[in-house]
């Protein structure tokens, strides 16, 4: 059976509002009056649920971007760990690499739908500031996602799966910089000046490791 729209709980109903005009608008057009507008509801009744609009837009992100859920969850354990709780050292050192090629392909995809949605914010400068500062209020951000790719790392240079000499935040830049370069090409230029996913994402991965291991 159908469910209307009124009949969904209104935080439901105001994510998918600021989904719709997020990417039909672009970030900076996407006003919390609008939102509300959309979505049917009063704009006090939005601050009810979000606090501001950026908790609004990393929620749209975290949720309603398909590949947002595996690549956070592919960055806080890795196979590396899981094979070495079984006793397979050598399997182990192979999963990392293997857990670089997911985080590289869930992260190019991730990158890929959420440059669109963002990339109006940086026409206006004190719009950029505004939303910088919301986002900092509810403790979100893009740095969050290499925070955690070095972490991952950094498990595993302590478990001894790195060189001693690795650099857990360096390698993480440059694999996320390469998926967010990626992105930036393929709306800038189009698809065909970027390689397939599935092309891509091994390949970087395998750099990534080759300095690394």
């Amino acid at each position: 059976m159908l469910t209307s729209k009124s009949s969904r709980p209104t935080p439901e109903r105001l994510l998918d509002a600021a989904e719709k005009l997020m990417r039909t608008s672009g970030l900076a057009n996407a006003t919390t009056k609008a939102i509300a507008r959309e979505a049917g509801c009063s704009e006090a009744a939005l601050y009810k649920h979000f606090a501001n609009k950026e908790e609004l837009f990393v929620r749209v992100l975290m949720e309603r971007t398909p590949n947002a859920g595996p690549l956070m969850a592919a960055l806080q354990a890795g196979p590396g760990e899981e094979k070495a709780e079984e006793g397979a050292e050598e399997e182990a050192v192979e999963g990392v690499e293997e857990g670089l090629t997911d985080i590289a392909r869930h992260a190019s995809l991730f990158y890929a739908d959420a440059m669109p949605m963002a990339a109006s914010l940086f026409a206006e400068p004190a719009l950029l500031t505004r939303h910088r500062e919301g986002v900092q209020e509810i403790g979100a951000g893009p740095h969050v996602v290499l925070d955690a790719l070095a972490g991952r790392l950094r498990r595993e240079l302590d478990a001894g799966r790195l060189r001693p000499d690795a650099d857990p935040s360096a390698a993480a830049a440059l694999l996320l910089g390469a998926c967010f370069q990626r992105a930036f090409f393929l709306h800038f230029s189009g698809a065909h000046v970027v390689q397939p996913v599935e092309e891509f994402a091994p390949a970087v991965a395998r750099t990534v490791w080759a300095a690394l291991k």
